[in-house]
């Protein structure tokens, strides 16, 4: 009899030990990141619904379903990388980098979709390796410590530059430039000498004059045709309105069109007459512009705004350099990919497809951002477990 109510206190203090873990667990949880994540995620999916009203007769809410249900996998995701400790991916990155790196060749081997090879076609669900920056961010962050000797930078680099090059090959020259984003972050955030800073920036602007000058004057381009259109139309937005620059045009008539409030769904004419293209992946923004205007468009920005504010506060807090950088290079590359998409809407940076995060439809996109808030998420909780 006592050693049956020895056992039952023990087994009380048990679970109210882990309920007291558990509770202190979400209360380290930074709700403002989260909060600000889901009313981005609810925000976007109100304007998809808006924006593709129109695009499916007979099927109003076709793209709201596909993405709702995008929404519902990368909310798993965050959930299954909020309980994760950051320390595994220190411990596994070789298997985290070289996996995505074979699944990116393997992209290159698969059939071509809508003209260039950049997703794995599973039937049910086109994935696309790219989108998942943290193995290059994992990869730079584990080798940081040693940033500092020349020649682990230059390795460091040299492989990272392994599925950049992978990815520029697809062809998908924007994410090839998240990445080469997520490359610059993580090496400012390691502490890398200004020196060795100076010199890959040095190379970096050599390589794109060879790329976009000397190699295609000598008769060897390096672009596709397409690309080459696009940087034209960015350099010379009024060449050719209806031809080379047909988007940038159509994008800023949408954008303008929407004034102060938007045109409203059944007005916005550039989106529900097709005039604008893409206008629920790639010039997404310009569309929701047109339908909910400046207030519209501002509300969106803010929203981004306190999702980067708080991710840097999280590279402040992180219990160690790994963390910081991780946490610094998934930031980056989150304001990035909004600078770059919103950018080329306006004609203030080029077209290359990038997609507008927690917005854009699209299944790789929206569950790769994510996990990546689940993973910074996950650093929070153990920042402040330390302190």
């Amino acid at each position: 009899m006592v050693d049956y109510v020895s056992n039952s206190r023990a087994a009380a203090r048990a679970r109210r030990r882990e309920a007291a873990e558990v509770a202190s667990f979400v209360r380290r949880l930074d709700w403002i990141l989260l909060g600000s994540v889901a009313a981005l995620v609810g925000y976007g999916l109100w304007a998809i619904a808006g924006i593709t009203h129109h695009d499916v007769p007979g099927n109003q809410g076709y793209y709201l379903t596909r993405q709702s249900v995008y929404v519902v996998i990368g909310v798993l995701g965050l959930l299954i990388a909020t309980l994760i400790d950051p320390d595994l991916y220190r411990t596994r990155w070789r298997v985290i980098f070289g996996g995505t790196s074979f699944l990116i060749a393997i992209v290159l081997l698969a059939g071509p979709i809508r003209g260039s090879k950049r997703w794995l076609d599973l039937g049910f669900f086109r994935f696309q390796p790219s989108e998942f920056v943290l193995a290059l961010a994992g990869f730079l962050a584990e080798r940081s410590r040693r940033l500092h000797e020349v020649r682990t930078t230059l390795t460091a680099i040299g492989l990272a530059s392994i599925p950049i090059f992978l990815v520029f090959l697809q062809p998908d020259f924007g994410s090839a430039l998240v990445y080469c984003a997520a490359v610059g972050a993580v090496l400012f955030v390691a502490g890398t000498p200004w020196t060795h800073i100076a010199a890959l920036a040095a190379g970096a602007v050599a390589l794109t004059v060879l790329v976009l000058g000397a190699l295609p004057a000598a008769g060897v381009p390096i672009l596709k045709d397409y690309q080459q259109k696009r940087l034209t139309s960015f350099l010379n937005p009024d060449q050719d309105p209806g031809g080379t620059t047909y988007n940038i045009t159509q994008s800023k008539n949408a954008i303008g069109a929407g004034q102060l409030r938007g045109r409203g769904v059944d007005n916005a004419t550039q989106t529900t007459l097709n005039f604008l293209p893409e206008h629920h992946t790639d010039f997404v923004f310009a569309s929701l512009a047109e339908e909910r205007g400046f207030v519209g468009a501002s509300l969106l920005l803010m929203l981004y705004l306190l999702v980067v504010w708080r991710g840097l506060r999280i590279v402040t807090l992180a219990r160690d350099p790994f963390s910081a950088i991780v946490a610094g290079g998934l930031v980056f590359a989150l304001l990035f990919q909004i600078f770059v998409n919103v950018g080329m809407t306006m004609g203030i940076a080029p077209i290359t497809g990038i997609p507008l995060p927690f917005v854009s439809v699209g299944g790789s996109s929206m569950i790769a951002n994510l996990i990546a808030i689940g993973i910074l998420l996950s650093i929070h909780v153990r920042a402040r477990a330390r302190r």
